[in-house]
């Protein structure tokens, strides 16, 4: 008996931060799925900013030619860990990228680290109106090595909406990029990504993404210039009668087409792997 109590306490000690990581987890997993039924179930486009909340690990890889067919390599695409870790907000953990130029004059190193917070603020899945608004804050911390990023932190409001019709949805995000410091030299480009997206067989997303950015101020001020992205994603459930797990993969590429006279690259081949959770 002597021996059974001790036994029992340490056996109870134990136990005890297993349960309570269990109790965190499984108070997550609800959030969140209680949080997502509430949208529409549309996969997060290739380029523009999604405006549902969605918890994801992701990585992108772009190549991008100039019209000297000097090529650039984003490794990661700025892309991580997206996470619900309340109702109606999402926080976006976002790795540095790495770039590798063609060029040699140019050295290759790794670009910003950033963050994003966003809110939903309106929300309705299929049955209720297929419709999602959110307003977001993306901020940047100059990491990059060798001029592969800013020189100065920078904070970008934004809003995103989406609306569904059938099986097509619109999707639209607006945000401007507002340095710390050297505005003047930085520039204040605001930038709006549209995409037409439609849901077709089982699995697959074809898209087309329209996206402009307007330059404020610093060396391309005055000017402006516009991508066409048609694209396709693929996405499936992992466990697909099972509807309360979230699981899900997804894959996608598309390729940016200039469409403006003044263009920082003359096309762009984007590609996506994406690990719902």
């Amino acid at each position: 008996m002597k021996r059974t109590i001790p036994f029992l306490l340490a056996l109870l000690c134990f136990q005890t931060p297993l349960l309570a990581q269990s109790s965190f987890a499984e108070r997550w997993e609800q959030r969140a799925s209680a949080t997502q039924k509430q949208q529409p179930t549309w996969p997060p486009p290739l380029a523009t900013t999604f405006p549902g909340l969605i918890q994801v690990a992701r990585t992108d890889f772009i190549r991008q030619t100039a019209s000297n067919h000097v090529q650039t390599w984003n490794l990661d695409g700025s892309k991580g860990l997206n996470l619900i870790p309340c109702a109606n907000t999402e926080l976006d953990l976002n790795l540095p990228p790495y770039f590798k130029h063609s060029a040699t004059t140019v050295a290759d190193g790794v670009g910003d680290l950033s963050f994003l917070l966003k809110y939903r603020f309106l929300a309705g899945n299929a049955q209720h109106g297929s419709r999602v608004a959110s307003a977001f804050l993306t901020g940047t911390v100059p990491t990059g090595s060798y001029k592969n990023g800013s020189t100065d932190a920078s904070i970008a409001p934004g809003v995103a909406v989406g609306k569904g019709l059938g099986w097509f949805d619109v999707q639209s995000a607006l945000s401007a990029t507002l340095p710390v410091h050297n505005a003047a030299v930085l520039g204040r480009p605001v930038a709006w990504n549209t995409t037409l997206q439609m849901h077709t067989l089982q699995f697959l997303w074809p898209e087309v993404e329209f996206n402009a950015t307007y330059f404020k101020g610093g060396p391309n001020d005055g000017k402006s210039q516009t991508f066409a992205t048609p694209g396709l994603l693929l996405a499936r459930k992992v466990h697909p009668h099972d509807a309360s797990s979230r699981l899900g993969l997804c894959a996608g590429a598309g390729e940016q087409i200039a469409l403006s006279s003044f263009h920082s690259y003359n096309h762009g081949i984007l590609a996506t792997a994406r690990l719902l959770f």
